[in-house]
């Protein structure tokens, strides 16, 4: 396979499951702030501490207004990680290779671009913002169901594997990092704790999953150890890192990576999570973080024809 080939599925990959978690995202904490009383919310600045952003944005904004937030996440063309950038980065990844990937999926994500483009109005709004988020997300459903179903499961479909369990766990670990530091502690929110943890599963899609392993409490131990170490739910870290090491196996040249995901299993899997406080978990989740870009990089130096950064 042509690196260039196997670099663009990758980025197709990642690209696509980056708007979708935007999308999540968004719609959860539209809901949390529903939920939570007047004066209590933690807002919109969360959502843009969690892609990256913060410095970037603050360069062209002056507050995290509702607005600005929301136009930045969605389709802001300075935000590299907005949902319309990122499914633009995915249709002009896809443009170059039409002839590997199914027809059907290149229609999907061509289809999914302009409904993204012609429709900012309905996110943007109060009343069309539930129904344009579940539009992408169902889409990105059905661009990787599709792809799974169509596409021949060799080399090409080993690199969108690799991309979308990379791109998963790397969001997952930046949720939790930054939803439990923000986690609204005052005494007026107190009741309200639970319904910020549950807001944090709900984020990742895992809430009924949860509750089916761990049981009907939510409580921040028993969160924290499931995002973290299920080996079952297919959006922890564990879980990814062990779907990483599988993927790479019939890769060439390809110990040096493996020994990496390898550190980072092990890393991962010698604390005890459920003991760490505030400090010390957002240290452990950068540490994290460090390993799953170790990761990216080994990939881009042996397989890329761009260097790594």
């Amino acid at each position: 396979m042509l690196s260039r080939v196997g670099e663009t599925l990758y980025w197709v990959s990642r690209y696509i499951e980056r708007a979708e978690n935007v999308a999540r995202l968004i719609n959860v904490n539209n809901m949390l702030m529903m939920d939570l009383p007047k004066g209590v919310s933690t807002g919109w600045e969360p959502l843009v501490d969690i892609i990256g952003a913060r410095k970037a944005y603050l360069e062209t904004h002056t507050d995290f207004s509702e607005q600005k937030a929301l136009r930045y996440l969605l389709v802001g063309k300075d935000n590299f990680s907005s949902i319309l950038n990122s499914i633009i980065s995915a249709r002009e990844s896809a443009r170059t290779i039409r002839d590997v990937i199914p027809r059907d999926v290149w229609e999907e994500i061509n289809s999914l671009y302009y409904y993204v483009k012609d429709n900012q109005n309905e996110g943007l709004s109060k009343r069309g913002r539930f129904t344009y988020l579940k539009t992408i997300i169902d889409a990105a459903h059905q661009i990787f169901g599709t792809l799974d179903a169509t596409i021949n499961h060799d080399l090409g479909y080993t690199f969108i594997r690799i991309g979308l369990m990379i791109e998963r766990a790397d969001m997952t670990s930046r949720i939790l990092d930054i939803r439990s530091e923000t986690l609204i502690t005052s005494t007026e929110a107190k009741p309200y704790e639970n319904i910020q943890w549950i807001s944090l599963l709900r984020s990742l899609s895992a809430y009924q999953m949860y509750r089916q392993e761990m049981g009907v409490r939510v409580q921040r131990s028993d969160v924290i150890e499931f995002i973290m170490h299920s080996e079952v739910f297919p959006r922890s870290i564990l879980f990814c890192l062990e779907e990483l090491k599988i993927l790479i196996q019939p890769l060439p040249n390809a110990l040096e990576i493996n020994e990496s995901i390898d550190h980072a299993i092990n890393e991962l899997k010698s604390e005890d999570v459920r003991e760490l406080k505030k400090g010390y978990l957002h240290d452990y989740i950068d540490n994290i973080q460090v390993e799953l870009a170790a990761i990216h990089n080994g990939l881009a130096e042996l397989y890329f024809l761009k260097p790594a950064e």
